[in-house]
């Protein structure tokens, strides 16, 4: 990270084998999130899922300089030059009924820093990216622990965020694009955890209510992208409490997706 005063921590994160790693530990602590830094890996989400099964404790942050195996929605590649933009991942235990609301905190309290660091107020497009206009400034992707409990739940989610601060592939756009402001990766990392305590204390419904608002989807003409080389195309009308988008067709037929890559049409 950016920080001058990072501790040497030669212990590797359990259930993560790095044996050419050093990870150490970020003078970030915030809210009780405890971050650890990492010059190279091959995904973060990956780490970190695998150190949950491992039993650390809730509230882990992994942050990255590089990912040699970041992914995007539908396991898209997803790289960036060495330690130009916040590649981070965050570790949930308290899952509550509707996990994608977690996913939904992510992206609310990434736009909240995002305006507050750097004077950008981005949208958000469903799933979870952020974008400026028609481009993008940061994704994000969560995947879930095992089930557990009646009703069954994940026993944890991990949520990854690739925020452009330095640098954005062609077609995107990045923070210091946008912004006279000086900005590091710790400066945007540490007004995240602030922002996502923020958020995380609202209800439920004020939460989900703030996000319906803030995102660009609802109302738009989309196609949606879906596995399999599959799409759906129609009018964005709603997000529902459990994250599903709700489009409806030109035959009139509402479809109410839980995965997929929006394409903004008009």
């Amino acid at each position: 990270m950016d920080t001058p005063n990072a501790t040497s921590n030669e212990a590797n994160l359990p259930g993560v084998s790095h044996p050419e790693e050093i990870f150490r530990s970020s003078a970030i602590v915030a809210g009780g999130w405890r971050v650890r830094w990492c010059s190279s890996t091959g995904s973060t989400n990956d780490d970190l899922w695998a150190a949950a099964r491992a039993g650390v404790p809730d509230r882990l942050v992994l942050v990255a300089d590089h990912q040699t195996a970041g992914k995007g929605r539908l396991d898209r590649r997803w790289e960036a030059p060495a330690g130009a933009n916040l590649l981070v991942s965050l570790l949930f235990r308290d899952v509550p009924a509707v996990p994608h609301a977690l996913t939904h905190a992510v992206a609310l309290a990434a736009a909240r820093a995002s305006e507050r660091v750097a004077g950008v107020v981005p949208d958000l497009k469903w799933p979870n990216d952020l974008l400026v206009g028609r481009q993008k400034l940061a994704g994000i992707l969560s995947t879930a622990g095992p089930m557990e409990g009646s009703p069954p739940r994940p026993s944890f989610v991990v949520v990854g965020l690739g925020l452009n601060v330095g640098w954005a592939p062609e077609g995107a756009t990045s923070l210091v694009a946008l912004s006279t402001a000086t900005l590091t990766r710790d400066l945007v990392l540490a007004a995240l955890l602030e922002a996502l305590d923020e958020v995380l204390s609202l209800p439920a419904d004020e939460r989900h209510a703030e996000y319906r608002r803030q995102l660009a989807t609802i109302g738009r003409e989309v196609r949606v992208e879906l596995p399999d080389d599959r799409f759906v195309e129609g009018r964005a009308l709603d997000v529902e409490v459990d994250g599903r988008l709700v489009v409806l067709d030109a035959c009139g037929v509402s479809h109410r997706l839980d995965v997929g890559d929006v394409v903004h049409l008009r």
